[in-house]
């Protein structure tokens, strides 16, 4: 074999490689998530977001929850047996509050037991995703976030309380618009995440759950920990899977140079 035939063998081979690679992380998680469908007696169903690297420019593209999402889950809800419990994984920054509230409601009109696990952090969207489900459960480390709605880059409540704060001729019209925008997102938002709740949880529970979370209490970024979402009155518990938490790391951070966190997985014992 010359050196021109071992080297387009090796550039065959390494085109190849990452195609390879992705088949078999693929087939790992399928095979976990038959796992976990058949210890639970469930149909899984994963709705996790990574940050992607355009390999060519090198810049992030960061994924939320849209509408693709939306009919996928809805379509996966709609194939399972109405009776058949549900096990939602969640891994995501939120997204589109549309989307968001079409799979929660699809969640809360399944007549099986619906539990959402949060691995990781299921923020804003995801947060209005989890309040559907009969049970919260997240590990140790996760977070939830507030669902108090964004106006724009600003949120609904600070443009509200910026009108408070001065008389009606020192307001500019675009604010005056944005504010009665943000009365109207935030009055809609506390009537879904109370239809959410309805059926799962005493009326003044739900009553204060959806202030504290959709009110402005708390910046759109606060990390609602398992402690706090317990002291809310949600329905949560922090014992998580370890096949769970094994299918997250199926689903690695795409890493185009040296990642910044480096462990030995296998540590010496001193």
């Amino acid at each position: 074999m010359s050196f021109w035939d071992l080297l387009i063998f090796f550039i065959i081979a390494s085109s190849l490689q990452p195609v390879m690679k992705q088949r078999m992380l693929e087939s790992a998680r399928q095979k976990l998530i038959a796992k976990i469908e058949k210890k639970r007696g469930s149909r899984v169903i994963l709705l996790v977001h990574r940050q992607e690297t355009m390999s060519f420019l090198g810049f992030p593209i960061y994924k939320y929850i849209d509408i693709n999402d939306s009919e996928e889950v809805i379509r996966a809800i709609n194939m399972t047996d109405p009776s058949i419990p549900l096990d939602i994984i969640l891994h995501t920054p939120g997204g589109l509050v549309l989307a968001s509230t079409q799979i929660a409601r699809a969640i809360k009109r399944h007549k099986g037991k619906v539990t959402v696990h949060v691995p990781h952090y299921a923020m804003s969207g995801g947060t209005l995703i989890a309040l559907a489900a009969d049970e919260i459960v997240m590990s140790e480390d996760a977070v939830l976030g507030p669902v108090d709605p964004q106006i724009g880059e600003f949120p609904a409540v600070s443009i509200l309380e910026v009108v408070k704060q001065k008389t009606l001729n020192e307001i500019d019209d675009k604010t005056l618009i944005l504010a009665d925008i943000a009365k109207k997102a935030i009055k809609q938002t506390k009537e879904v995440v109370l239809e959410l709740l309805s059926g799962n949880y005493p009326d003044d529970v739900a009553q204060n759950i959806a202030k504290e979370l959709v009110e402005g209490k708390y910046t759109h970024d606060f990390p609602i920990t398992y402690e706090k979402a317990k002291e809310l009155g949600l329905k949560v518990s922090c014992c998580i899977d370890k096949e769970i938490k094994q299918l997250m790391c199926l689903y690695p951070q795409p890493v185009s140079k040296k990642p910044s966190v480096e462990y030995l997985w296998e540590p010496k014992r001193q």
